[in-house]
Formats: structure tokens, C-alpha cells, sequence
């Protein structure tokens, strides 16, 4: 036993199980047009899930921060983004690439910027009061969530909310057999291109080095002169402008959100964010690719499963590893 897990480690470990579901995918649909198009899908769906877990993983593995309120930072970033693109339609509706991709960039920046504005007054006036508290952080987040959520009937209404797309992002490639909606190749570029950002930041950098070393001595490195505090505010602030852009991103995916949006979607982002390992970027981009993946398989090999998917996967590897597949090393 011991001599098949040195060997599983040494070919990559838990970095693998994306490619062996995948294999075992492959085997039970059978079909290989539908298992790339599923294949796509899931991966993109996994890198829109890891815009949105990523940011609540540094804040609830660096900083030991409860924050169920995260999905608000999701719900208003998805209707902010929604919004400046409807008033944008115009460009969105034109054959020119330059006038979309500009589109696109305003409403990503305004839900980015709302992100950190609202990531700033939550840490500060919410929770700065209650660290080190998890029965209150709990109890005051859930608070902030209900009041984000009911602000948002306020400003945008109870209907669904239709977000329109640049034209360039719509239809699909056809290779062969193979459909690949373009919406989500995209989605997909976008969130490796998030991760490579983070771990540079976090793995390569003075500000990521003095993070970590703050989660683990706080009083050493504030005895060195830096101001913790103001480092862990910038750590919820990206928190929360990550969340927003995946709420953005998911909003072009569905083109039609409600306000319930983001309570909707926290139950996969807490999956990942426990299955990956808290505190852990890597972690959690492998999480969240795993959940996409099996929703995407299972839905199709067994739909009335498919709601299910994810507490199984989350059950089975908690059972194998009880921290996660990668924790933060502490």
C-alpha cells in the first residue's frame, strides 16, 4: 500500500484526480464529442467557482474569518457587471471586437472596484470587531448576507435581471463533432490567468511572504514595524473583488441572475474551499475544477444525482483527506 502511494505522489499526487476523472469519464459516456464538450464545460465552470472560492479561501484560511456574507460580494458584483453592460448594449451589439471587449472591461473594473470599496467597509465596520469570534462572525455575517440581498430587490427588483453577452463571446466552435461554447473558453483563460496572478503574489512577493508570516507570528512580524492590520485589510479587499468578478463572469455564463444569485452559488464555493485546503490558492483551483467536472459528468450520466454531485465528492475526499487535498502549509 505504501509502495502505490509513494508512487502515486511521485507521478503528481492529488494534482492527478482532475485527469483521472476525466479517464474514468472518457470510459463510462463513451462518446468522445460529448465527453470534450462536457470536458470544456466543467472546466470552465470550474475556473468561474474558483474566482469566487478563491477569494473567501484567503480570507477564511489566512485570516481564521468566518464570512458568510461572501456571497454578497458575488451578487453584487454579478449586478453591477449586469448593468453596465446593459447600458453599454449598444457597443455589446456591434461588430466591432474593440467596442465589445471595451464593454466588458468597464463592467469587470466597476464590479472589481465595488469589490474592494465593499470589501473595505465590511472588514472595517463588520468585521474587525468580531475576529477571533467564529459564533459571532457567523452570526453577523449571515446578517450582512440577508441585508446585501435585500438591498438588491430594492435597487434591481425580484425579476430576473437578463445580461447581455459582446457579440464575439457568443455562439460555439465546431471542431468535428465537438461544440465548445465560446462564453466559457473564455471564462476558462480568464481564471488560469487569475491563478497565475495569485500565486505569483502570494508565493513570489514581499507583500504575499509578510501575509503568510503574519498568519503564522503576528506579534513577531508586528514587532518588525509592519502594520498587520493594514495588510489583512488588503487581503479582504482582494477577497471581495474576486468574489465580485466571478459574480460578473457567472453572470454572462447564465444571462438571466436573480438576487439569490450568490446565496445560490455559496454552498459549491464552500465545498471547494473545504475539499481544496483553507488558505490554499492551488487548493482550491484544484477544487473547483473537481466540482465542476463531476457536475458536468454526473449531469449527464445520471441527472437526478447531478445535485448531489458535490456533497459526494466533498464526503469521499474528506473521508481520504480529513484537511483537504491541499491545505496551507501552517
Amino acid at each position: 500500500m505504501d509502495a502505490i502511494s509513494n508512487t502515486f505522489e511521485r507521478l503528481g499526487g492529488v494534482n492527478l484526480l482532475p485527469i483521472l476523472l476525466a479517464a474514468v469519464a472518457f470510459v463510462l459516456i463513451g462518446a468522445p464529442s460529448s465527453w470534450v464538450t462536457l470536458t470544456v464545460a466543467g472546466l470552465a465552470m470550474g475556473m468561474m467557482v474558483f474566482l469566487m472560492a478563491s477569494g473567501l479561501s484567503l480570507v477564511f484560511g489566512l485570516m481564521d474569518v468566518l464570512n458568510f456574507g461572501h456571497s454578497a460580494f458575488v451578487s453584487f458584483g454579478a449586478f453591477v457587471a449586469a448593468t453596465v453592460l446593459a447600458g453599454l448594449s449598444g457597443w455589446l451589439a456591434s461588430d466591432s471586437v474593440a467596442l465589445g471587449s471595451l464593454a466588458l472591461i468597464l463592467a469587470f473594473t466597476a464590479a472589481i472596484l465595488f469589490g474592494l470599496v465593499a470589501g473595505w467597509f465590511f472588514e472595517t465596520v463588520i468585521i474587525r470587531p468580531v475576529y477571533r469570534d467564529h459564533l459571532r462572525q457567523i452570526l453577523i455575517t449571515m446578517g450582512a448576507m440577508i441585508v446585501a440581498e435585500q438591498t438588491i430587490l430594492a435597487f434591481w427588483g425580484g425579476t430576473p435581471f437578463s445580461v447581455p453577452r459582446p457579440s464575439f463571446l457568443e455562439g460555439a466552435w465546431i471542431i468535428g463533432d465537438v461544440s465548445i461554447e465560446i462564453y466559457r473558453g473564455f471564462a476558462f483563460v480568464l481564471g488560469l490567468i487569475v491563478f497565475v496572478g495569485l500565486y505569483f503574489v502570494l508565493n513570489r512577493t514581499r507583500i504575499g511572504l509578510l501575509v503568510r508570516a503574519g498568519v503564522e507570528d503576528r506579534e513577531m512580524v508586528e514587532a518588525l514595524g509592519f502594520r498587520i492590520d493594514r495588510l489583512f485589510i488588503g487581503v479582504f479587499m482582494l477577497g471581495s473583488a474576486l468574489a465580485a468578478l466571478g459574480g460578473a463572469m457567472w453572470a454572462g455564463y447564465e444571462t438571466l441572475i436573480t438576487p439569490a444569485l450568490g446565496a445560490e452559488l455559496m454552498i459549491i464555493v464552500f465545498i471547494v474551499v473545504i475539499i481544496g485546503g483553507l488558505g490554499s490558492i492551488e487548493g482550491t483551483l484544484l477544487g473547483a475544477l473537481l466540482v465542476g467536472l463531476m457536475s458536468n459528468y454526473l449531469g449527464f450520466l445520471a441527472p437526478k444525482m447531478a445535485l448531489a454531485s458535490n456533497m459526494i465528492l466533498m464526503v469521499a475526499i474528506l473521508l481520504w483527506r480529513p484537511n483537504g487535498l491541499r491545505p496551507a502549509v501552517k
